[in-house]
Order: structure tokens, then C-alpha cells, then sequence
């Protein structure tokens, strides 16, 4: 309480100072501040207007000397005693050495960071002096938590408009990513080759719906991507200091239907070839349990991350996610499933359609801000069941209009199999000889019709279900799944 009621914010204007100069010495120095430095780091205005000039500048191939640029500062201005031509003739004059340039700029930066934090906490405490009466104090502390985000992840504290060629920068980096990678994918690779081949892989800020009936195995499908794609996990050291998967990466399971020690039985089962019922029953050798223990081994460092919360609302989930990607990193998010969570806002939860709607364009958003894919399984209706043809069609997911209009990517997975299985006519009559001959072509085959997908072809992608071990793989290895079984 006896602390100063006013303290001088953070800042280090001869820093300020001595990256200018050095930026003028050498204007290759901008280069090497550019990517994590902007003009609203800097304490002082002008030094951020000289720094915005300069890089415009200098990205046109012009040079930025205190000659080129004093045309456009006005004439007129005084800085301490000095004309504007005068203060830019000294930084350059005073300045050093270009090789401390990206230290000069960390050091603007992590002040610009210093005193961004002040402000957020100052309109935290603010807010929690003088919240309103319908401000719950879950509600500030997610608030204070997306705030927290933006300043630890990119600095942009305010958001806005990009120029062209940034976007453009970003797609030819998207293209050479494709380019260069093994199995020609822009995006992470889900495991599935024939599904890859169809999508390009799992592409960043995409919101991809997985649909189903229960028991056509969308949970499964679900698992087995995230599994596959946190087990190929292999993070590279970039020039900047951070880590960029060369493959695979950090997945985030919310799974609002299963507990986590189901989900994980699940993949045992997958990866051991222990069925997951004989597991829950205690059904199993000496080998596959020695099977089992060996998986876990392999498995334990995954970086596969479950949250079995239940009734989760979008914003715990935000909250979760931009937690997890803060502490440890966030590549892919699986949620499992929409019709399980729950809104934010009251008038929202009395109205399911309504609800729907801000689960899906708070997932959407949350693809976008944390730039990562987003998988969300939803139910489809049970009109499915009341007509003949059994394959899914866009207009049976449940609050359809929002989930069909918010998603990149609409998958439905079917399985004719598990429709076959209930139609078994009177064993020895003509009809039964049928339906063996159908159940037959059937067994172990699946379908995954992308029914939208907004940056790509639409169409089926035949499959192999294990339902046994609940795993999915490419249809042109069933024969070799089915050899090994036997």
C-alpha cells in the first residue's frame, strides 16, 4: 500500500537510439529486427515513425540514410535543441555496430512486452474494482487470459489489417511447405495417405467436421489422426530460437463423451492389436499383455494432451487451448464432440440452434487466432435411419446451418457393414444367400465422403475399419491387415 501511486513505465530510448543508427550503417540490420519488431514497440513516436519509414524504404530496395529520409519528417520539428536532419545525423554518427542490432531490438521489444503487461493488469484491476453486477469473475479471467495470449504469441497486440504482400509472403511459404514435404501436403499429415491426397492434409485455421451416426466410428477416425499425427512429432529449431514440427505435432484431445483412460484404451488397442473389449474385460494372454506394457513404453512421451472435461463451454475451451499452446506448443485440437458443449451466454443455452452457432464460430475463431487445425466430431439427425439410402447428406448434422456454413471441411464416416448387420434375413432362404454375399463386400470397409470442403474436391475416400482395435487405414492395405490378423 505504500508503494508509489505513479511509476515511469519501462523503456530504453538510447536502445531505441542505437538500433536506428545501426539500421543506417547497414540496412541489411532491419532485416534481422524485422520479423518480431514493429513500429509500436518503440516508446518514443518518432523513433517508431523513423523505424516505419525505413522499412518502407528499405523493402522497396532504396536506401534509408538520414538524407533519404529527413524529406519525410517535417522540416519544422525540434527534437531537444536539434533540427530533424540533425537528430538523424547523430544517430548514424553515434552509432556503433550492426552486430548488436538484434539485441537493441530484443530489447525494445521485450519492453514494449514489460509494458503492455502493465496495461493489462492495470485494466484488470480496474475491471475487478469496478466489474458490473452481471460480470462474472470467470468471464475476467478468461478476458485477462486472451489478452495474456496475444501479448506472449505474436506481440500484435492491437490485430488489424495486413498489406498483400504479407498474405502473399505466407502463400508461397504454404506452397514450399507442400512443395518440399515428403508426401506433397500443405498441411499435417493425418496418417491416412488416400485421405491426405484428398485434402492436402489438416490445413491451419480449418475448422474440419467429422460427422456420423453412432457407431459408424467417427470417434475412432478421430483418435486414430490425432494419434498418428502426435507420434510422428519431430520438432526443428528455427533461426528465431523457436521449435517448427518438420512433422507431426502437439495435439489437444476435448473429449466431453469418453474419460481419458478410454480414450487411451483405445489407442492401445489400435497400436498393440489387442481388442479394446477383451482389454475391458481382462481377456487377454500373457503375450498381448506383455504387448500391451510394450506399447505403453513407446507411447508414454507422446505429446498428446486430454482434457476429459464434460460440458465444457467454448470459451473454458479457448481458454484451455491458448493455455496449452502458450506452455508447451499447439499444433492440432480434436473435439469430441459439439453437441456436448456448451455456449457462454444464457440467452444462447435457451436456444439450441443458437448455441450451436457460437460453439461453431467461437471453434472457427479459435482455428484462426491459435492457427491450427481444429477436428470437431458432431451427431448427425436421426432422419438418416428413416430412408433407404443410409449415406449421409449435409443437411442431416443437427443445427446443420451453422456447422455446414462455419466448417472448411464437412466428412461423413459410413459404414454399410454396420447397417448390413441388422437387416440379416431368415438364415437358408434365397434372401440370406444375398445378404452373406453383400456382408462379405461389406466387412471391414468404410467410407469417408467429404461432402464440403472449401479449398478442395469433394468425394469419397474408401477405407479399412478395424472395429475390433478401432483403427482406420488406407483400403489398398486391407489384404496385408487381413494376413497379419490371420
Amino acid at each position: 500500500m505504500d508503494a508509489p501511486s505513479h511509476r515511469e513505465l519501462p523503456q530504453n530510448i538510447e536502445a531505441e537510439q542505437a538500433l536506428l543508427g545501426a539500421i543506417f550503417i547497414n540496412n541489411d540490420a532491419f532485416y534481422r529486427v524485422a520479423d518480431f519488431l514493429k513500429p509500436n514497440h518503440f516508446f518514443e513516436p518518432l523513433h517508431g515513425h523513423i523505424f516505419e519509414l525505413m522499412g518502407e524504404l528499405i523493402r522497396s530496395n532504396r536506401i534509408a540514410s538520414p538524407i533519404t529520409l529527413k524529406t519525410f519528417l517535417p522540416a519544422t520539428l525540434d527534437i531537444a535543441g536539434l533540427s530533424v536532419a540533425q537528430y538523424l545525423a547523430r544517430l548514424a554518427a553515434e552509432a556503433t555496430t550492426v552486430i548488436n542490432a538484434p539485441d537493441y531490438g530484443r530489447t525494445v521489444y521485450d519492453l514494449a512486452v514489460r509494458r503492455e503487461l502493465i496495461k493489462v493488469a492495470e485494466d484488470m484491476l480496474s475491471t475487478a474494482y469496478d466489474s458490473a453486477i452481471d460480470c462474472a469473475p470467470q468471464d475476467q479471467i478468461e478476458q485477462a487470459e486472451q489478452l495474456l495470449y496475444d501479448i506472449a504469441e505474436t506481440g500484435r497486440y492491437g490485430g488489424g489489417f495486413e498489406t498483400f504482400e504479407t498474405a502473399l509472403d505466407s502463400a508461397i511459404d504454404r506452397a514450399a511447405q507442400a512443395y518440399q514435404s515428403d508426401g506433397r501436403l500443405s498441411g499435417l499429415a493425418t496418417g491416412l495417405r488416400d485421405l491426405d491426397g484428398k485434402m492436402g492434409g489438416l490445413q491451419p485455421t480449418d475448422l474440419i467436421i467429422i460427422a456420423g451416426r453412432p457407431g459408424m466410428g467417427k470417434t475412432s477416425l478421430a483418435t486414430n489422426i490425432a494419434f498418428n499425427v502426435a507420434s510422428i512429432y519431430d520438432p526443428t529449431q528455427q533461426v528465431d530460437g523457436s521449435s517448427r514440427p518438420a512433422a507431426g505435432g502437439i495435439v489437444a484431445f476435448f473429449s466431453l463423451e469418453m474419460s481419458s483412460e478410454q480414450l487411451a484404451t483405445r489407442v492401445l488397442s489400435e497400436q498393440a492389436e489387442v481388442a479394446s473389449s477383451n482389454i475391458r474385460r481382462g481377456e487377454i494372454a500373457e503375450t498381448d499383455f506383455e504387448r500391451l506394457i510394450q506399447h505403453r513404453q513407446r507411447m508414454r512421451r507422446l505429446p498428446l494432451y486430454i482434457d476429459q472435461t464434460g460440458a465444457l463451454s467454448i470459451a473454458q475451451l479457448a481458454a484451455r487451448a491458448r493455455r496449452l499452446k502458450r506452455q508447451r506448443g499447439l499444433h492440432l485440437i480434436v473435439v469430441d464432440y459439439i453437441q456436448l458443449m456448451q455456449g457462454k451466454t444464457q440467452r444462447a443455452a435457451q436456444n439450441r440452434v443458437q448455441e450451436i452457432t457460437e460453439i461453431t464460430t467461437g471453434l472457427k475463431a479459435l482455428a484462426k487466432e491459435l492457427n491450427v487445425p481444429v477436428i470437431a466430431l458432431s451427431q448427425l439427425s436421426r432422419g438418416v435411419e428413416n430412408r433407404d439410402e443410409k449415406r449421409p447428406q449435409l443437411a442431416d448434422l443437427r443445427e446443420s446451418g451453422s456447422i455446414e456454413q462455419d466448417a472448411d471441411v464437412v466428412m461423413f464416416v459410413y459404414r454399410e457393414e454396420y447397417y448390413l448387420k441388422n437387416k440379416e434375413p431368415r438364415p437358408g432362404t434365397e434372401d440370406h444367400l444375398a445378404w452373406e454375399s453383400e456382408m462379405k463386400d461389406a466387412r471391414g470397409k468404410a467410407e469417408v465422403i467429404i461432402a464440403k470442403q472449401r479449398h478442395g474436391p469433394t468425394g469419397t475416400v474408401a477405407m479399412t475399419f478395424q472395429g475390433e482395435f478401432t483403427r482406420f487405414f488406407d483400403l489398398a492395405n486391407h489384404d496385408q491387415a487381413s494376413s497379419r490378423r490371420e
